[in-house]
């Protein structure tokens, strides 16, 4: 009976030791206090608004979120390597336009889709060759390939939007599955994937080896030029799939589409634990910052904050958020 005590009492011993341990490791991970940050803003949101916290809103929010979070999940990888892509916006903009042209032109909508995808690539794909094999600095690169591709809109569509939208495509902004917003399920689909490259890949090894220290990696025999000319074209991938779902989402393909979300999508990267030095994140971690981004736009909105003062506040956190990435490097360092 001595015996069979004292094997209960060491077979309990380390369940209760590897789960103290593993809560204690959750805890300390970045992601686990901006995920209790944004268990805050919401409870807060609540407390001042209660009709946040109903399905309906919850529904709208989170589709809404699933936007932001896929063209933020492009921008994040070029964080990663140190770089930056302030065209994000416009190519959200030019992908669905065409798109939607084709569309509207009488092309099969699967065709259209791809094209408009393919135009998201092209645009990043300049951006990364300019960038990589050019050695211009990516902001000025960005910058201006964000104003070169929203004129390229005006000078298509002349200031009209595009309509005449094929009915096929509507359930990727519209549509649900079991009440889940179609939009969600499709960013953890591409969350999954973006995860698994960036993680599980040599691929991905090297993005944040290049964000860590790029002469290092190139020393070492890597490509830095290819890898950093590929973020780019991811960005643009993924700015040209929330570009599309866009068009599906308002059954047009609207001029404006984009304009500005450079913005919300690099914040949500840094809010949610990127470093703008590169080297650092999760996807994980931008989810959970455009999910905050969303949230504290949508609460604004249902506490009757003036337009201008909700582009003040958001303006605001973009700017805290980089003093926190500042500070943070400055510890680590």
């Amino acid at each position: 009976m001595i015996t069979e005590k004292v094997h209960t009492s060491t077979d309990k011993q380390p369940f209760s030791t590897r789960t103290k341990r593993f809560i204690q490791r959750t805890l300390r991970m970045r992601e686990s206090a901006i995920f209790l940050a944004l268990l805050g803003i919401m409870l807060v949101i609540t407390i001042v608004a209660p009709q946040f916290a109903t399905s309906g809103n919850i529904y709208r929010v989170s589709r809404q979120i699933s936007f932001v979070a896929i063209a933020a999940l492009g921008v994040f990888t070029v964080i990663l390597t140190g770089g930056i892509d302030l065209s994000l916006g416009s190519i959200i903009g030019i992908s669905g336009v065409i798109s939607g042209l084709c569309m509207a032109s009488g092309m099969h909508y699967l065709l259209a889709i791809v094209i408009g995808l393919i135009t998201g690539c092209a645009v990043g794909t300049i951006n990364g060759l300019l960038v990589s094999y050019v050695g211009i600095t990516p902001f000025i690169v960005t910058l201006g390939m964000l104003s070169v591709a929203r004129g390229s809109i005006w000078i298509i569509t002349k200031g009209w939007p595009v309509e005449n939208i094929d009915d096929r495509i509507l359930a990727l902004g519209q549509g649900d599955a079991f009440g889940i917003p179609l939009p969600v399920i499709i960013m953890v689909i591409v969350s999954i994937i973006v995860h698994f490259f960036l993680r599980s890949t040599v691929f991905g090894r090297r993005v944040y080896a290049i964000g860590g220290n790029e002469e290092a990696t190139r020393l070492s025999g890597i490509d830095v030029k290819k890898i950093k000319c590929l973020v780019y074209t991811i960005s643009g991938l993924m700015a040209a799939i929330t570009g599309i779902m866009l068009v599906a989402r308002f059954n047009s393909a609207q001029t404006s589409s984009g304009d500005g979300w450079e913005l919300d999508a690099i914040a949500a990267a840094v809010i949610g634990g990127a470093s703008l030095q590169g080297g650092a994140g999760s996807v994980v971690g931008v989810l959970i910052g455009a999910a905050i981004m969303g949230v504290i736009r949508n609460g604004l909105v249902l506490m009757k904050v003036s337009a201008y003062w909700q582009t003040a506040i958001m303006g605001l956190i973009i700017i805290l958020a980089a003093v926190i990435d500042r500070i943070k490097n400055r510890k680590v360092s």
